[in-house]
């Protein structure tokens, strides 16, 4: 469900690529229902703009339907209730978001109806005050820095994609990775000095990555052979992923940044994937979706020792790519 290139095909947390995955969607989606509930809104867009004032902190995320087949963002409150839709762009889609840490405005993707990627833009909290990030233009999953004063993102180079980073003005643009393999996806460490990312491979394997952002000294993870995605490190120091395993669903998982005590948190007969903690590191919020790309996905919020399983939006649409609010 991740945003369909002119270049390579992006992957998704259940390992399919996004050019098959959303073409799919595309074409199977006069299956899926397109009524959405008309609910109390407790989370209004000001709200969403100010909510670091308050232990609520909203979460920003890509939604389609049937109804509305390109995405534009939303933001809910991990409370419940109705999303507040804070982009409208019927022509272009709007994916990918990230919050800038604190808490005002928000980096995202932009691409239009032939796939071709915009590039990255930010926008203020509410939505609103949109600016292009020179020099992205085919860029994706764009990750604001602890700081506030960076965005890590996957840019094409030649048929692959590799981690770049430049100041939030696009200024200082530097490609940090240098494979034969698509880099996907950079999270970052608390303290900012590494970022984690996942590393797929021709054979449709990837697995998570560190790379030391003074030395560009990278480190693996979780194991070649793996079918890791869309990593997000938490300010506790835990990184959690959605992992492919050997049940054929993709489940979030969570690891230390040097390998060891990898343990899964879901587990079901769907696909789990894109998590993101909650600023206190306690719970996550990932997007969990049927075996079929005609079936609706939402999203869930799950405490980090995988109990209190909650779902959090309950339409017929396709909920994708959470962000929480740091």
């Amino acid at each position: 469900m991740d945003t369909s290139t002119t270049h390579r095909p992006h992957h998704t947390g259940d390992g399919r690529t996004a050019g098959t995955a959303r073409g799919t969607a595309r074409r199977r989606r006069a299956a899926v229902t397109a009524a959405v509930a008309a609910l109390a809104v407790p989370l209004t867009l000001g709200a969403a703009g100010q909510a670091g004032a308050a232990a609520d902190h909203p979460i920003v995320y890509a939604r389609y339907t049937a109804a509305a087949p390109t995405e534009d963002l939303y933001a809910i409150s991990p409370s419940g209730g109705t999303s507040v839709k804070l982009t409208h762009t019927p022509t272009v889609s709007d994916v990918m978001p990230s919050w800038s840490p604190d808490g005002k405005r928000v980096a995202f993707v932009r691409y239009g109806s032939g796939g071709a990627i915009d590039g990255i833009w930010t926008m203020a909290a509410a939505g609103g005050d949109l600016k292009a990030v020179p020099g992205t233009k085919g860029a994706s999953d764009p990750a604001w820095s602890p700081d506030g004063k960076r965005i890590a993102y996957a840019k094409p180079v030649g048929t692959q994609r590799e981690i770049y980073v430049a100041g939030v003005a696009g200024t200082s643009a530097t490609r940090l990775t240098h494979t034969a393999a698509d880099d996907l996806h950079p999270t970052w460490s608390p303290d900012g000095k590494h970022l984690a990312f996942n590393r797929a491979d021709a054979s449709g394997h990837s697995r998570v990555m560190r790379i030391r952002l003074s030395t560009l000294t990278e480190t693996a993870v979780t194991p070649a052979g793996a079918r890791d995605w869309t990593p997000d490190w938490s300010r506790g120091g835990l990184i959690a992923f959605s992992r492919v395993d050997s049940s054929g669903y993709a489940r979030i998982y969570l690891i230390r940044p040097d390998g060891t005590g990898v343990h899964r948190i879901t587990g079901s007969r769907f696909n789990d994937k894109n998590p993101s903690w909650s600023p206190d590191g306690s719970r996550l919020v990932f997007t969990r979706g049927g075996a079929d790309d005609a079936d609706p996905e939402n999203l869930y919020l799950v405490k980090a020792d995988g109990t209190a399983l909650t779902k959090l939006t309950k339409t017929a649409s396709h909920d994708l790519e959470a962000d929480w609010r740091p």
